[in-house]
């Protein structure tokens, strides 16, 4: 089935912990192109799921880094298709972290749920399918 047979809005989501070893900066930071990493891999499963293709990705547009991403972290990432043509697919993506390291000296691994979860970074993007 193509994506033109596919609903616009057809969604994916994919949930992953950061590990410590994706620390860049002070404060456990993780780089913002971690983020860009996630939104490649559910943008992958997106054009299996529409196209029974892995698809290329084309560009990124409007990449908005919003609030920042730890070492520690729980975050999804997920794709929504929000246009397709021939061969383009053009996709929102969103980055929110779900739970984040709560560490005490007596709890040195606490985590936490966030509620609401933080919306980290969003951007849309163009992948292209044969």
């Amino acid at each position: 089935m193509s994506a033109l047979e596919q609903p616009v809005g057809t969604r994916v989501t994919q949930r992953r912990y950061v590990p410590y070893s994706h620390a860049h900066y002070a404060g456990n930071l993780v780089d913002g192109a971690y983020g860009l990493g996630l939104f490649g891999d559910v943008a992958t499963e997106l054009c299996i799921l529409t196209d029974g293709d892995e698809g290329l990705f084309a560009s990124y547009d409007d990449v908005q880094f919003r609030a920042p991403v730890r070492a520690g972290d729980v975050v999804e990432a997920s794709a929504e298709l929000v246009r397709a043509g021939t061969r383009s697919r053009v996709m929102a993506f969103t980055l929110i972290v779900v739970a984040r390291g709560a560490a005490t000296e007596d709890r040195p691994g606490a985590a936490e749920i966030l509620d609401p979860p933080i919306v980290a970074t969003t951007a849309t993007g163009t992948v292209v399918v044969p």
